[in-house]
């Protein structure tokens, strides 16, 4: 497995992660079966966070690890906090949200409970979770400083922030932001179209995300691209759907080529970019998680690239 080095942190992390938020769904056996599945393909980094089916996705990854004996040493574990639902996990105050919190109490409180339910000392990485409009800079740091120093977080980034976002927080945590947690894929380019549409007033022109991709980039900050299979906001995965016969299409022509299949030349899509992305998959079936993996050996010519580009229904001005 081909591995980066997270944000210039020194922590060297395979190109692909697992996420599990949907593993919390799952039984013991089923879940150490994608675990084992992971491992097997040198996938050793596993993402979660304390929202993912209010604690159960955490657990339900710590029996898998322990079931499958994987030694702490051997794996990378992140998590991240900072998302109240009303349906839990309960704050410290103990009010439900909907809503963010980055207080300094909290934030702490939410690494703590998950180092609890992953049954472990500390994470490798931790994330704020989405961006709370409300955050106040100088009790971030002082949660992140509490953290590093009592050895329960080693690395700290973001998720879902534009760059004055990450900008404001790094102006006063002594920790480098080392990753970025943002939706990329074949079906979700924003950051890619408002780039090739520079100077046009056409609707791929418009930036929603502040050029979160060339800061990133330049501040030699990981993109973790999550969710890279769906469409839309969570409306269902684009591999195989009838929807979108032009796409699989080409994905299927593209797969063919390369020896491969739809799943991996969309993985590989990802990692074509050269902001040199971490992507996290999401996939509980182990079939298809293999094929995912496989994308990572896949070098795509930059016609492939842009002829999947174009069959997702984007264009050049």
């Amino acid at each position: 497995m081909s591995q980066i080095n997270l944000g210039g942190s020194g922590l060297m992390v395979p190109q692909i992660a697992l996420g599990v938020m949907r593993m919390g769904d799952k039984t013991e056996a089923e879940a150490q079966a994608v675990v084992e599945t992971a491992l097997s393909k040198g996938v050793n980094f596993f993402d979660t966070a304390d929202i993912y089916g209010n604690g159960a996705s955490t657990k339900s990854l710590a029996k898998a690890l322990k079931a499958v004996g994987a030694k702490r040493e051997d794996i990378i574990l992140q998590s991240k906090g900072g998302i109240l639902s009303d349906a839990g996990p309960v704050a410290d105050d103990g009010i439900l949200g909907p809503r963010y919190e980055f207080s300094k109490k909290h934030i702490i409180a939410s690494v703590d409970a998950e180092l609890a339910r992953l049954e472990t000392d500390y994470l490798d990485v931790f994330l704020l979770h989405r961006p709370d409009v409300l955050m106040q800079p100088e009790e971030i740091a002082a949660a992140f400083n509490d953290l590093a120093q009592q050895g329960k977080v080693k690395q700290f980034g973001v998720s879902n922030m534009n760059p004055w976002q990450v900008e404001l927080i790094q102006s006063v945590v002594d920790q480098k932001l080392v990753a970025n947690q943002l939706q990329f894929g074949v079906m979700h380019t924003g950051m890619v179209d408002a780039g090739l549409h520079v100077n046009m007033n056409d609707s791929r022109s418009v930036d929603h995300d502040g050029g979160i991709l060339p800061y990133s980039q330049l501040k030699n900050m990981t993109i973790q691209a999550w969710s890279p299979f769906q469409y839309g906001m969570f409306e269902g995965h684009f591999v195989d759907n009838d929807k979108f016969p032009e796409l699989n299409a080409k994905l299927q022509e593209i797969a063919d080529a390369h020896h491969s299949t739809k799943n991996g030349i969309a993985v590989a899509f990802v990692l074509t970019h050269p902001a040199n992305m971490q992507v996290i998959l999401g996939s509980m079936t182990p079939s298809r998680l293999v094929e995912m993996i496989d994308g990572r050996e896949i070098a795509l010519t930059h016609q492939e690239w842009y002829d999947i580009y174009f069959a997702a229904g984007n264009d050049l001005p």
